[in-house]
């Protein structure tokens, strides 16, 4: 269908119910949650539900535009799957957005029957044809965080400045006041996972960094992650106080809840990190973060423009998201050794000394 019936059709639709389908993944659902409000604007009538992960739904529930938050488990079999499409069905969505674009998803906004369903250009493994139309410029070579917010445009709320409210509760805020107080007051927090090996910046250049955090800034370090990352966080934190042994390294990897996590990157100075989930938390936090690039672009998937520093990696194949590395022998995985710990201390440098630093866009470093 074209867009233009497609608008004539969503303005004579009375949409008293909104599906959003974006279960996953961390930093994926940070960025498309700034569609909550305009939703709201546009239909303020409207319940709206958003399809995610349980282990995800901390970063949207209580948010105050949402109605509910609807489970979704990988694996659990074909009764679990069969009873979440026939919730989708008993609901009668009105309008239903479909922001992931994998063949889950696309079955998951067939089953709402709703009569306007949209999704996105990305859209793969078949699960466009359970839209009535893929927005334009959605595409992969879209930044994420503009493809999501294509869909304000196509519904006349494109000016408008994107919000992203996280509902974090009072025991929250004061477990990560009281962390930071203990720290000191001034700390960097540091992530050094990602899902792909070719994403995870080597552990000796995280520890210089930090290293320099110390040193020169006077400052804590708190390192935080998943319980598959404590591990490498130990190590990290081991190495960096080789560097720096009068320094305070405190291993939070593991040990935090997301709303827990989303309060501690909300109070820290800035966040040095991989491209990860945690990075977009951070970004949406208001948080200054250093995003170290070595296989994607920070173009395509780094936060939307403000007091960031993002470097990138310069080897021939970089930016190809290539979850294993293509080369052999000296070559191999060249694009973690290519990003200097120099230039990660350049950029921190700038964002804790911020006097001669323009915030407004995102400062990129090749």
């Amino acid at each position: 269908m074209r867009l233009d019936r497609l608008k004539q059709r969503l303005d004579s639709t009375d949409v008293r119910s909104i599906a959003v389908i974006k279960p996953s993944a961390l930093g994926d659902v940070v960025q498309s949650l700034s569609l909550l409000p305009v939703l709201r604007e546009r239909f303020p009538a409207a319940r709206i539900s958003w399809v995610i992960r349980d282990s995800l739904s901390p970063l949207v529930s209580g948010h105050p535009d949402l109605f509910e938050w609807i489970g979704y488990r990988r694996g659990e079999g074909w009764h679990a799957w069969r009873s979440l499409l026939l919730c989708l069905k008993q609901r009668r969505f009105d309008l239903a957005l479909d922001l992931q674009g994998l063949l889950r998803t696309g079955l998951m906004v067939h089953a709402t029957g709703a009569p306007v369903r949209i999704g996105l250009e990305t859209a793969r493994e078949g699960s466009g044809l359970a839209c009535h139309a893929l927005l334009n410029d959605t595409g992969r070579a879209v930044p994420a965080h503009r493809r999501y917010w294509r869909v304000a445009e196509f519904l006349g709320l494109g000016n408008r400045r994107p919000e992203t409210t996280f509902s974090i509760g009072a025991d929250d805020r004061s477990w990560a006041d009281k962390l930071i107080g203990e720290l000191g007051n001034r700390v960097v927090a540091v992530h050094p996972g990602a899902r792909w090996q070719t994403k995870r910046w080597p552990l000796e250049q995280f520890a210089v960094v930090a290293a320099h955090v110390i040193r020169h800034h006077n400052a804590a370090v708190v390192l935080v992650g998943s319980p598959e990352e404590r591990i490498a966080a130990s190590r990290l934190k081991e190495l960096a106080l080789r560097l720096a042994p009068e320094g305070c390294v405190r291993n939070l990897a593991g040990e935090t809840n997301l709303k827990q996590l989303a309060a501690l990157l909300g109070s820290v100075q800035s966040l040095v990190t991989n491209d990860s989930g945690p990075m977009h938390l951070a970004a949406a936090l208001g948080t200054p973060v250093v995003g170290l690039f070595t296989c994607t672009s920070a173009t395509r998937s780094g936060p939307p423009p403000g007091p960031h520093v993002l470097i990138e990696s310069t080897v021939e194949c970089a930016g190809t998201y290539n979850r294993r590395c293509p080369n052999r022998g000296p070559r191999k995985l060249a694009c973690l050794q290519d990003i200097a710990a120099a230039s990660a201390c350049d950029g921190l440098d700038k964002l804790l000394r911020p006097a001669a630093f323009d915030p407004a866009p995102s400062l990129r470093v090749a």
